[in-house]
């Protein structure tokens, strides 16, 4: 607990993300919590507010330091008189019709009437957090009666969609969260619409992270160091379930944590030490891990994270046991579907577990089944697109030993063949993904295979996380024929671009834009002060792999020709000598 209470107290500073208003795309600029309803600088205030992200990064635990901060009266104490707070998950378990004021009442103490003379007196001082609207399948080809006032009685899906496009209570305010991209929900939200991407902590935030989770100093300063030599480890702490899971398997292991250090390379090794480090103290059976797996399947084959204690008995596992699944403690009316897993990820994890208990050939028809039913959908689900990525980790020996070895389990040679072809398979369709799914199997004999010799690779338009920037290194120094890559629009920073630098100066040609600004004529952009500072930072890299690329190849430019316009508004209030400074900073920065 008192880790995750950590990553609450450090989300209440600052939420980092990329921030998207009226189709304007601002790259990497961090907002407060605080101005997440703000004006734009048009002065349009968003209805909406959509919080999106990958499994792990924080999306819940913000809206419930929402709760926690404005019940305190230290968050939007002026701007709402009321925050309620619905999870998509627990919604689902409601049946019956019911008006959107009972259910709101079913998570607070007032009644009700209560809640009905709140929404209808200052309905424009009402926020609804809404977690995990992925939960919900909307068909906008099926017409539905849909409620137009909050007392009106319908199904709780129903209610739900007309609260979403406003057809409730359209002068509340919303706060919705997603691990979808934010164009596949923006048309079932009311607007004006502004769409946040939640890239979780900071270096700074991790070494916070781990000073409070080991408390004592000496032992924090030797993990943290250690950490530090693992970049890409050090990457993958950006997501706070991960950095969690790190700071746990460290501390269990605090006397080999080297060795930990260098089992953790990729998410699915992760998970796997982590499990296995909580299996060292506890008796759990490759049968209750097969059963946990069962029961994981089928919640995720019928979009269900919460079960009812009947189903959770039927595949054998004893609830008070098992450390893997909770209580969310949720009221009493649905008390019956009480338990679930500790968070979605462990769900997705324990089917590509179980997927590798089945027999060769029940598990190779499942595999392809579920790919088959996701590619008839158009796209691979969220929760899909996880199984995959863990069935491709757990295919590798080196990362699933720790605890396939301790079983006396072998990793099926049916199966690694199944994920290779189903990789193959993905490189026609979503880049990305199928780098992701290199990446987890980390073989870098396939890699070479798998991309054989293919020159180019186009990845425009597709928002690279950091995280991302490591799968994409680890393949380009797998890759010895790539020559083009196509990075326009992926949101670049300089310290992105920095990750990459090893590998692109393979590539004689490299297309990428770092930033946007209001363009007033061709090739003149006007940018505010802080982009001209974040631009440099993108040059000062580019130039010096422009130097390294050119001795290997003379057609590589190794001058770079860039003007900046700063708004004139900006040139009084501006800080020239601090600006500088910075300026200074970031060419040390591209030295090292």
């Amino acid at each position: 607990m008192f880790a995750w209470r950590a990553v609450c107290v450090m989300y209440s500073k600052y939420l980092p993300v990329h921030k998207y208003d009226h189709n304007c795309l601002y790259i990497n600029h961090s907002i407060r919590i605080d101005q997440l309803f703000s004006p734009d600088s048009d002065g349009n205030k968003p209805k909406t507010v959509i919080l999106s992200g990958d499994s792990g990064r924080g999306k819940s635990f913000t809206l419930q330091k929402i709760m926690l901060d404005w019940a305190s009266g230290e968050l939007y104490s002026e701007n709402f008189d009321v925050v309620f707070l619905l999870k998509c998950d627990e919604v689902k378990c409601f049946s019956h019709q019911m008006s959107l004021d009972e259910l709101l009442s079913w998570s607070y103490s007032i009644t009700s009437y209560q809640i009905s003379q709140i929404l209808e007196l200052t309905p424009e001082k009402v926020l609804i957090l809404i977690d995990g609207i992925d939960e919900f399948s909307f068909d906008p080809h099926i017409q539905i009666s849909s409620p137009t006032k909050s007392s009106q009685k319908a199904l709780p899906m129903n209610i739900l969609r007309s609260l979403l496009n406003g057809q409730i209570l359209p002068e509340s305010f919303l706060l919705v969260t997603t691990r979808s991209d934010a164009g596949t929900v923006m048309n079932l939200l009311k607007g004006p619409q502004r769409f946040t991407d939640i890239m979780g902590f900071s270096e700074r935030g991790v070494q916070e992270f781990f000073q409070k989770f080991f408390q004592d100093e000496q032992l924090f300063r030797k993990t943290y160091e250690s950490l530090t030599t693992n970049e890409s480890l050090l990457t993958a702490c950006s997501v706070p379930l991960l950095c969690w899971m790190v700071c746990f398997c460290l501390k269990k292991h605090y006397t080999d944590d080297d060795h930990v250090m260098r089992e953790l390379k990729t998410t699915t090794s992760i998970y796997v030490q982590f499990v296995s480090t909580l299996l060292e103290h506890h008796d759990q059976s490759q049968s209750v891990l097969r059963s946990l797996g069962q029961l994981a399947e089928e919640g995720i084959l019928d979009e269900e994270v919460l079960f009812d204690q009947k189903t959770v008995f039927k595949t054998g596992l004893d609830a008070e046991s098992s450390l893997f699944l909770h209580d969310p403690d949720i009221q009493d009316l649905i008390r019956k579907r009480s338990l679930k897993f500790m968070h979605l990820s462990f769900q997705e994890f324990f089917m590509a577990l179980y997927y590798m208990f089945l027999n060769e050939e029940e598990s190779q028809r499942n595999i392809r089944d579920i790919f088959a039913a996701e590619r008839v959908k158009g796209r691979l689900t969220n929760s899909i697109a996880s199984v995959l990525l863990f069935l491709c980790g757990l295919s590798n020996e080196d990362t699933s030993s720790s605890l396939f070895e301790k079983h006396n389990w072998t990793v099926s040679y049916i199966i690694r063949k199944e994920m290779e072809s189903t990789i193959l398979t993905l490189q026609d369709e979503d880049n990305l993904f199928a780098l992701q799914c290199l990446y987890e199997l980390h073989d870098e004999e396939f890699v070479r295979r798998a991309l054989g010799d293919r020159v180019s690779m186009n990845l425009s338009n597709v928002s690279l996380r950091s995280t991302d920037c490591w799968v994409l290194l680890y393949c380009l120094q797998c890759w010895p024929h790539i020559r083009y890559l196509n990075l326009m629009y992926c949101d670049l920073t300089a310290e992105k671009l920095k990750i990459l630098q090893p590998a692109l100066c393979m590539c004689e040609t490299l297309r990428s834009v770092c930033l946007h600004g209001e363009q007033t004529q061709p090739k003149s952009f006007i940018l505010s002060v802080q982009c001209c500072y974040q631009i440099f930072l993108f040059i000062s890299v580019c130039f010096r792999l422009s130097l390294s690329s050119s001795e290997k190849n003379p057609s590589f430019p190794a001058v770079l020709n860039i003007s900046l316009t700063c708004p004139q508004s900006e040139i009084s209030s501006t800080d020239w000598t601090l600006f500088l400074q910075k300026l200074s900073k970031a060419g040390q920065f591209a030295e090292e």
